[in-house]
């Protein structure tokens, strides 16, 4: 997706989830499978937990939501910010990889008034509703995931390398 300054009202939202999605992939860059496994709170938090949650609600709110089918998950979605070792890496950087692309395609398909009803909440939601929550989502862990890669290599900034 091209970042235009002057694109309509569904182009710009998704464009500023784009960006969100993109940082929390270069925190990532440089590290080696212990790094980014490291629980760096104590509740466990690691860069790659973050990840693997961030994918699970983009299938659950952009996908699910709207009626789609997410593909089945090896995890209970109740407990997604853990990383056991033998969950590959590559496995859950590409299952958000594929969580970001079907996300993609529902918000594609429908307009920003479309209507979807979250299996775990009784309440209806718009397609630009869901845009602007899942924006803050991604930021809100990005921020997060600032912290944590600054603890672990003093690396700062949302560009990648």
């Amino acid at each position: 997706m091209t970042t235009t300054y002057f694109a309509g009202e569904k182009d710009t939202l998704h464009a500023s989830l784009d960006r969100h999605r993109d940082i929390v992939l270069g925190k990532l860059d440089g590290l080696d499978d212990e790094q980014l496994r490291r629980p760096m709170t104590p509740t466990g938090t690691s860069l790659l937990g973050l990840v693997k949650h961030l994918a699970a609600v983009e299938y659950g709110w952009f996908v699910e939501t709207f009626g789609g089918e997410a593909e089945p998950f090896w995890f209970d979605p109740h407990d997604d910010m853990r990383v056991s070792r033998d969950e590959p890496t590559e496995r859950i950087v590409a299952f958000y990889g594929r969580a970001r692309a079907a996300a993609d395609r529902s918000i594609a398909a429908l307009p920003l008034d479309a209507e979807g009803r979250p299996a775990w909440r009784d309440i209806g939601v718009s397609l630009r509703w869901t845009l602007v929550h899942m924006i803050e989502e991604t930021a809100r862990h990005a921020g997060h995931m600032d912290i944590l890669r600054e603890l672990i290599d003093g690396a700062t900034g949302d560009r990648r390398p």
